[in-house]
């Protein structure tokens, strides 16, 4: 008899048969039109074997913008981590509170949230429990503190993604909406459950620091102990040009979040709008060298990524405009480190290459939308769904979509490849249900519905290597960690679905 386990397939393989099983149901599914709002019926147009290996690729072409950005923001951590300079950041402020280290649970926290939230800070938490392990377990904590100061302080910002490439980045871009659109919304969120996750990781801190016997670990603390508990840690403080580098670093996500907020569309006054972007651009634009002018390079990147090629004001940018700011930025950082050309380039291939399987995740999950556009499957879809959520509400339905995705992250583990094959069908069906709202409304509570539920799962999916990974380097059991946490994830569900639903009365 075989002992061989089940395993998860792939994202890829999960997509295939996802692309697959949507070409089956064109079979038997009419296709239909909306025209002026009003939905008809159409010739049935089924999908076939051709259809379902060219799907990919098309989707790939039509989420280009987005599969390039990822590769190049792959490029542009990959030297910044090399630099060490967010290692020996957090490693100095490791140093700097040994004594006091109650104080890293907020701050440290504080910042992995800000890493989730930004750039989808993830794998790169495996290499900082060397360094926080040994100084908590000698502070009298235990090994779990440590796997919420990092794992649920980098997921908490993953959850409440404000400009995640990776989650909000790739929705957006599903749904036809500027990523700017719900930002504020999204911060405040991050906001509080960034303050949630760090009392609660105090709360059990604390606990724990007063009598060991209260850890739920404390079955294996003499193992622990003989593991973490070294006289010493190797730790590097931050040199001036590491500091640097972590400057040019919040100051290429601080100009991207200007990017991409809507200046043009925040009234004030009599109706008046932020205008100040635009004329600072225009000013610019006069000047040739700057290369800011309109030319005839527009339309290429109006046909690939729905954005002009020369530099838009901050607030009418998109994944070109912030393509190109990363794209100078890992030059920059590269040359102020010291970096020689080859060095660069090299590390920038290589970062880039890390990331070119969740580029391709990126095109097969477009390649869904692609069947139910070819098909008309997406308009029937929409219809009926929509004839059928509308007896319950914008209420019932936002939380019904947070609710789909709390099994579908489980399935498909990528955001981009889950955003990229259920947005577009969800996007649209919330514009339906919200259709008295502001257009775009339904689309960006759509978007966080999906980010609070992938994120939740993404702090305790066995099938991510930064959780098994974590718990291997805490020498904690899976189940241990479900039992720990149990409590805390059923706090996130409850909180994402009530702020859900408390926006939605603000907003429809």
């Amino acid at each position: 008899m075989s002992n061989r386990k089940f395993k998860m397939p792939t994202s890829y393989t999960t997509l295939f048969i996802l692309i697959s099983l949507v070409a089956v149901v064109t079979w038997f599914v009419p296709g239909g039109e909306w025209v002026d709002g009003v939905y008809s019926e159409i010739e049935t147009q089924p999908q076939g074997i051709y259809n379902i290996l060219s799907a990919p690729i098309e989707g790939f072409f039509s989420a280009v913008d987005i599969a390039l950005f990822v590769m190049v923001i792959g490029g542009f951590l990959a030297i910044v981590m090399k630099t060490g300079a967010i290692d020996a950041g957090v490693g100095t402020i490791i140093k700097k509170n040994e004594g006091k280290e109650y104080i890293l649970i907020p701050v440290l926290m504080t910042i992995f949230a800000l890493g989730g939230t930004s750039f989808g800070l993830a794998e790169e938490t495996v290499a900082f429990y060397p360094l926080l392990l040994p100084v908590l377990i000698l502070s009298g904590y235990d090994t779990l503190v440590a796997m919420m100061i990092i794992l649920v302080g980098s997921g908490v910002g993953v959850l409440g993604s404000t400009v995640n490439p990776f989650a909000v980045g790739a929705a957006s871009e599903a749904a036809g909406i500027s990523m700017g659109d719900g930002l504020g919304f999204r911060a405040l969120y991050l906001v509080i459950i960034t303050i949630v996750a760090i009392l609660y990781t105090l709360r059990y801190a604390n606990k724990v620091k007063k009598d060991k016997t209260k850890s739920n670990v404390y079955d294996l603390y003499d193992e622990h102990q003989k593991a973490f508990n070294t006289a010493s840690t190797d730790i590097e403080l931050i040199t001036k040009k590491q500091k640097i580098v972590l400057f040019l670093f919040g100051l290429t996500f601080f100009i991207m979040i200007m990017g991409v907020i809507p200046w043009g569309k925040i009234e004030y006054g009599d109706g008046n709008t932020v205008t100040i972007f635009n004329d600072i651009h225009n000013w610019l634009a006069k000047f040739s060298i700057l290369g800011l002018e309109n030319n005839s390079t527009d339309m290429y990147w109006d046909n690939y990524s729905g954005a002009e090629a020369y530099g838009a004001a901050l607030g009418d940018w998109w994944f070109g405009q912030m393509i190109v700011l990363f794209f100078a930025m890992s030059i920059i950082i590269g040359k102020v480190y010291g970096y020689k050309e080859d060095v660069i380039v090299s590390t920038f291939i290589d970062g880039a290459r890390d990331l070119l399987g969740v580029s391709l995740v990126v095109g097969m999950s477009a390649g869904i939308k692609i069947i139910l556009q070819s098909s008309g499957m997406d308009a029937t879809l929409l219809y009926y769904a929509s004839e059928a959520l509308k007896g319950f509400g914008e209420i019932v339905f936002i939380n019904l979509a947070f609710l789909f995705y709390l099994p579908m992250s489980f399935l498909i583990p990528s955001t981009s490849g889950l955003a990229g094959s259920t947005i577009p069908v969800l996007a649209p069906l919330s514009e339906i249900i919200f259709e008295t709202a502001k257009p775009g409304t339904g689309s960006a509570l759509t978007i966080m519905a999906f980010s609070h539920a992938s994120g939740i799962i993404n702090i305790i999916t066995p099938t991510s290597g930064v959780v098994l990974g974590g718990l291997a380097l805490c020498k904690v059991p899976y189940t241990t960690w479900i039992k720990h946490l149990a409590g805390f994830i059923g706090l996130m569900i409850i909180l994402s679905m009530s702020y859900l639903t408390i926006l939605t009365l603000i907003l429809r």
